[in-house]
């Protein structure tokens, strides 16, 4: 997510004036400190929820006193987080959790103006339509999908086998990976989209391209569409239910 920093998520939550941000998926905590730097300039708070985060937490705790980091799966913490300007789900990559992670903040709306910003990464290739899991045990049987740590690779359904000609090539091998790509309930677009469907709030979704793809998903608002147009302008598709 740090690579959509500078010229997307800073930009954005400048011109709404964000303050209280909740990051889900901190990992090494590079785009952690980002938002850090960004909450101390403007008094702003940060919470970040990763089971097993990469970095020293304590240390970035002692340096900046507008953060907390919670050891915990989004889905046991999302519900006691209320009021905040700005998500950015960057988790577990499968349908499961972002799915219930866009339910968790859509009830935690007492009005549907006040629905956040929300940033999604990977939406596109590898895991818009495949489900990717850190974690296989958080997720509950019905919603998991059979899978191996074994690598993919674009264009192939099904996972690339230590014999295969381009098994050096292919991507992410250290994780869990669904042994096929798309069909229902199978990756994180096709989660933002089967939320969208039946959500009661009017949302806007813009998608960029690069770096496995950016969502950002927000309250139709036509001032905030078109200013992220003008930002992504050559790599952004919108479209709103």
């Amino acid at each position: 997510m740090h690579r959509f920093w500078d010229d997307i998520i800073q930009p954005i939550f400048i011109e709404e004036g964000v303050t209280s941000i909740v990051e889900v998926g901190s990992e090494s905590g590079i785009n952690t400190v980002k938002l850090l730097n960004y909450c101390r300039k403007r008094k702003g708070k940060l919470i970040s929820i990763d089971p097993e985060p990469s970095f020293d937490v304590e240390k970035v705790e002692k340096e900046y006193s507008n953060f907390t980091a919670i050891r915990d799966y989004s889905h046991k913490v999302l519900e006691r987080l209320k009021g905040y300007d700005a998500f950015l789900l960057d988790g577990d990559h499968n349908w499961y959790t972002v799915f219930h992670e866009l339910k968790v903040i859509e009830k935690n709306v007492s009005d549907h103006k006040q629905f956040p910003i929300v940033f999604l990464h990977d939406i596109d290739w590898p895991y818009a339509r495949r489900d990717m899991y850190y974690f296989p045990d958080s997720i509950p049987a019905e919603y998991k999908k059979t899978s191996e740590k074994k690598g993919i690779l674009p264009g192939f359904s099904e996972l690339i086998e230590p014999e295969h000609e381009l098994e050096r090539k292919a991507w992410n091998k250290t994780v869990f990976n669904a042994t096929f790509e798309g069909g229902e309930k199978n990756g994180v677009l096709t989660a933002i989209e089967d939320f969208m469907s039946e959500t009661y709030i009017p949302l806007s979704f813009c998608k960029v391209k690069p770096n496995n793809g950016l969502g950002i998903l927000f309250y139709k608002n036509i001032k905030l569409e078109q200013f992220i147009k003008e930002l992504v302008a050559d790599t952004a598709l919108f479209y709103s239910e």
